[in-house]
């Protein structure tokens, strides 16, 4: 296998003040917030490399900035060995962004609801001047909707079928690589399950490869090839499935593990993680999980762990063994 994306060091800060006149009648300094801290990993070709972890850990900020809807603050993001915030060749970054596409969230949402389903789907082409005749009839039944739903408009669908039109107009452009951002949250238990078969169906049979964004472990259990866990902006563990699910080394990952819901352990007791999520904008000393870790010594309050491998498994804990 090939490696597609190398992320480097990647680090987004936003500047999150208050306006001018506030900040210097009430005498405060800017406030800066570091959504995405010093993280690094690559994606295979043809794989599948899920991000987990909670709301606000940095995973639609890491999506956003590798399909160039954002900058990084520092660090890179190299696509096929394209760095689309640092090169300088507009015929290569057009190159390479061709090949990229975004199934966002909310499938109402990103959906235009003046435009009929035809004309959605077939945008990222029509855009480029290239020819479009019978190409949302030929999606639409390719995603497990019917041609004769070109015609209707997105408030006509459920909320599985809106999202499988989102995979249809990712699909139009041939890309290579698709950022998924949450694709199934906003569905039901029962639809998440067949857009998931879906877009894996998909994977297999047009080659693609996927960054999946989910705050669900347990969703990408089964898809992903390679799983990522970012906590308060940091890339805290990275593993294989198998090894994620028998073994994880992060205690982060190990309560995230114990929270997710079990068929086989009905009625159990489990400890409710103890401490509160740090603030984002002004973060603690050293490792960010320390606060709420039941493993925790003076080392994790002090020094910020660095990324190591342990049998195949990228750990960031002073106490992974």
């Amino acid at each position: 296998m090939t490696g597609m994306v190398s992320i480097r060091n990647l680090t987004r800060v936003f500047d999150v003040s208050k306006p001018w006149i506030n900040r210097l009648v009430e005498r405060r300094p800017k406030a800066w917030l570091t959504a995405v801290s010093d993280v690094s990993f690559e994606i295979e070709e043809k794989t599948v490399y899920a991000l987990v972890g909670e709301s606000g850990s940095g995973k639609s900020t890491i999506g956003k900035m590798l399909v160039g809807l954002l900058s990084p603050s520092e660090g890179s993001v190299e696509i096929r060995g394209t760095d689309l915030a640092r090169e300088t060749d507009a015929a290569k970054v057009d190159a390479v962004r061709r090949d990229i596409q975004m199934i966002f969230q909310d499938p109402f949402a990103s959906l235009n609801p003046r435009w009929r389903v035809r004309d959605i789907i077939v945008e990222p082409v029509a855009a480029r001047g290239g020819d479009t005749t019978g190409m949302a009839e030929r999606l639409l039944e390719e995603v497990g909707l019917s041609a004769r739903d070109a015609g209707k408009f997105p408030h006509e669908f459920s909320g599985g079928q809106r999202q499988r039109i989102c995979i249809a107009r990712a699909l139009a452009s041939g890309p290579k690589l698709i950022v998924c951002d949450e694709p199934t949250s906003a569905l039901d238990v029962s639809v998440q399950a067949q857009v998931l078969n879906l877009m894996s169906d998909l994977k297999d049979q047009l080659g693609l490869t996927y960054l999946f964004i989910s705050h669900d472990l347990t969703v990408v259990q089964h898809m992903a090839d390679r799983i990522g866990v970012l906590y308060l902006g940091r890339l805290v563990e990275e593993a294989g499935p198998d090894a994620l699910f028998e073994n994880p080394r992060h205690p982060y990952t190990q309560m995230l593990l114990a929270a997710a819901p079990k068929l086989d352990d009905f009625g159990r007791e489990v400890p409710p993680p103890t401490g509160e999520i740090p603030d984002p904008i002004n973060p603690p000393p050293g490792c960010a999980y320390h606060p709420r870790c039941p493993l925790a010594e003076d080392i994790c309050r002090k020094e910020r762990p660095v990324m190591r491998t342990i049998e195949g498994t990228r750990v960031a804990c002073h106490m992974a063994e």
